[in-house]
């Protein structure tokens, strides 16, 4: 954790979850370069020390490490001690930290280096597809992609959500994707009671979880309507933007949406996206700065709102 830094009263908090790379960090450069006091957290405690080194050579010194596993409930408890004990509240929290859900053929970096013109002219669809026969679906890495992508960061929120709620203004942005819009799945029904926020309940989105993985476990994924590429991923995604409703629904003080930052050249996407991180960060600094009294428990592409489905 880094050492104090002058804060003024009246200067806005933003905490960032896996902010040493990819859209995380850019999040980070560009909020810190609007004079935003940003704790950049991360896993590794070496990697997030550089990225914040790295923004403070370029001139930003107003952003702050701080190691967190969004799967480590006391290290979730150690951030809010320090957040409340230095700051009193929030403003922002960026949940961007997140796994692939799936284990890659080899090292994404390398595959980058030799992979630009192989990927020159293909559509978006026809990049998914090369993306897809990098990686390989597994039990293990679904499983971990679950407990991190949907249940690590709801802990982070939770545990967050009473600084958020000592703030004016308080904001929460979930970085989501088409992966999780509701319309992939197959099951009507399903389709319905994710639809219908009025009645959805986290118990739900835990007994869908856990036939999800059920249905992983027994190779019946396509046989029960689930998607099959990326699967786990898509899913956690699912399970968050529900989340992501629930929650605005119930904490109308708070500002609340999930945002598609767009096909991002980043190792998860085994570098295949169309945009840069910089592109991806700035359509998501546009749902989160919407102006006060906003939109909340929405979803938005490419910094425009559009609907779950």
């Amino acid at each position: 954790m880094e050492g104090a830094i002058p804060i003024a009263t009246n200067t806005r908090i933003a905490v960032v979850t896996g902010g040493n790379k990819g859209i995380g960090f850019e999040v980070c450069r560009q909020l810190a370069s609007k004079g935003i006091t940003v704790i950049l957290t991360a896993r590794n405690e070496k990697r997030g020390s550089a990225a914040v080194q790295e923004l403070k050579d370029a001139g930003l010194h107003n952003v702050i490490f701080h190691q967190l596993d969004i799967t480590d409930a006391p290290g979730i408890a150690r951030l809010a001690d320090f957040l409340k004990a230095r700051f009193g509240r929030i403003d922002f929290l960026v949940n961007n930290g997140a796994l692939g859900a799936v284990e890659y053929v080899e090292d994404p970096a390398n595959i980058a280096a030799t992979s630009e013109e192989e990927l020159r002219g293909m559509s978006k669809e026809e990049r998914e597809v090369w993306m897809y026969s990098k990686v390989r679906e597994t039990l293990p890495a679904a499983k971990e992609g679950i407990r991190t992508n949907y249940y690590g960061t709801k802990d982070v929120t939770e545990g967050l959500l009473p600084l958020l709620k000592a703030a004016p203004d308080g904001r929460i942005l979930f970085v989501s994707s088409d992966f999780g819009l509701i319309g992939q799945l197959k099951d009507e029904q399903l389709k319905k009671e994710l639809d219908d926020i009025d009645n959805l309940t986290e118990k739900k989105l835990d007994e869908m979880l856990t036939t999800y993985l059920k249905d992983f476990e027994a190779g019946a994924l396509e046989a029960r309507g689930w998607p099959t590429h990326f699967s786990a991923y898509r899913m956690g995604l699912v399970a968050m933007n529900a989340y992501s409703r629930i929650i605005a629904r119930r904490h109308h003080e708070l500002c609340i949406n999930c945002a598609n930052p767009g096909y991002i050249k980043t190792d998860m996407s085994v570098y295949t996206g169309t945009l840069t991180p910089a592109e991806g960060a700035n359509n998501l600094l546009k749902v989160l700065l919407l102006p006060q009294g906003g939109p909340t428990g929405k979803y938005f592409d490419e910094g425009t709102e559009a609907p779950f489905v």
